[in-house]
């Protein structure tokens, strides 16, 4: 795969830099491409969110834990902070942090007075859109990746990280993702790809350079002779907000609370009250032990630990309530992050016992164990009432 694309088109040209994102080559190939085509814009795979990170590495300083929980971002958060360990930890075998490249790009750009635009979805849209289009084993499998992530120790060398930028691996881990994880694919890489295709048809000048991963260079390109011939438009309103829960969905949120209740009223008319009552204490015990099980794991305060056994029931007689976020709430109450947690939370999340030590880190191991723990209870608890039923 060549890392750098001319596109001429009848009155413009558009240069697309291919990198790899923790590649002392690719920087070199960014600065360089940018003084040699002394382009009249820059576009660079970013939304404004990790431009303010790149320009701003203290920003996590700033971050509020209790606003995350509340506004129901924790696993967004989550996610954000796996993967970027995950890239962190590749860059740290290399010599390089993950979005220099784009740093650099920014940096050049400014030193020649070029403008800059910021060509890619916001992160948060685009982790939501994977979350809501997948199905329940998708969502499983997707939380199996990003622990597995999560836990990786392979080291990686800068020749592995330079073959990543080469057509045949690419399309081998393209081709992976898409068998794996179909609607990841589509959201992290199709739907991506056209946003950003989008954003650089956009961009003002005879001539715009714009920097991206390698894996988008063949996708834009074809959406960039698309939107040159015609054939396709440059709105993206469709693929920019999280796509609303069909009636699918907002039934699913109520299955587990009108089949439990269903279960127990059922146990009432066959055994009599006294076999009702041992169902529900089943159900809570189950489903309260194993996310107060699940609070404990991630060490969290006792009152916590108490709150996963007592909120884990309600929060699944009640679809828009969730476990999680009260055992992280109390969490971040009775153990208030401190600002060195603050300073120190991407450092920390590079390592489980850095989650552990960290105290925001160590509320999003609340909330995400007991999550987890309160799931696995439900799931636990309607086969064994159902049991209980037959006998």
């Amino acid at each position: 795969m060549q890392t750098v694309k001319n596109l001429l088109f009848k009155d413009r040209e558009i240069i697309l830099v291919g990198t790899a994102h923790i590649s002392k080559e690719s920087i070199k190939d960014v600065e360089s491409s940018i003084r040699e085509m002394s382009p009249d814009c820059v576009a660079v795979e970013l939304d404004e969110q990790r431009y303010e990170s790149v320009k701003n590495p203290e920003s996590w300083k700033n971050l509020d834990i209790v606003k995350v929980l509340k506004e129901k971002r924790g696993f967004i958060m989550m996610a954000n902070l796996v993967l970027s360990s995950f890239q962190r930890r590749m860059g740290a075998d290399v010599g390089v942090k993950p979005g220099d490249e784009m740093r650099s790009a920014l940096n050049i750009a400014e030193e020649l007075d070029i403008p800059v635009v910021m060509a890619d979805r916001p992160v948060q849209t685009t982790l939501r859109r994977a979350w809501a289009k997948n199905s329940l084993w998708g969502k499983v499998k997707l939380l199996s990746a990003l622990l597995a992530s999560a836990f990786e120790k392979e080291e990686i060398s800068a020749e592995d990280i330079e073959n990543l930028k080469s057509s045949n691996e690419m399309d081998s881990m393209m081709a992976e993702l898409a068998q794996y994880l179909p609607a990841v694919k589509e959201v992290l890489i199709d739907e991506r790809d056209r946003y950003l295709a989008s954003r650089i048809w956009e961009c003002r000048g005879n001539k715009t350079l714009a920097v991206l991963g390698a894996g988008h260079l063949p996708g834009v390109e074809k959406h960039l002779n698309a939107l040159a011939a015609g054939t396709e438009q440059s709105n993206t309103a469709d693929i920019e907000n999280v796509p609303p829960a069909g009636i699918g969905g907002k039934i699913a949120g109520w299955i587990f609370p009108v089949l439990l209740a269903a279960l127990i009223i059922a146990g009432f008319f066959t055994g009599g009250a006294a076999t009702s009552v041992d169902m529900l204490v089943s159900w809570i015990l189950w489903n309260g032990s194993l996310a107060a099980l699940g609070t404990l794991l991630a060490c969290g305060h006792p009152l916590a630990i108490i709150t996963g056994f007592v909120g884990a029931p309600l929060g699944t007689l009640n679809p828009f309530l969730a476990v999680g976020i009260f055992t992280g709430l109390v969490q971040a109450w009775m153990c208030k992050p401190k600002v060195e947690d603050m300073e120190f939370l991407a450092e920390d999340a590079l390592t489980l016992k850095g989650f552990y030590k960290n105290r925001i880190g160590r509320v999003l191991l609340v909330f995400f164990l007991s999550s987890l723990g309160g799931a696995i209870g439900n799931f636990i608890a309607v086969p064994a009432l159902i049991s209980s039923l037959l006998h």
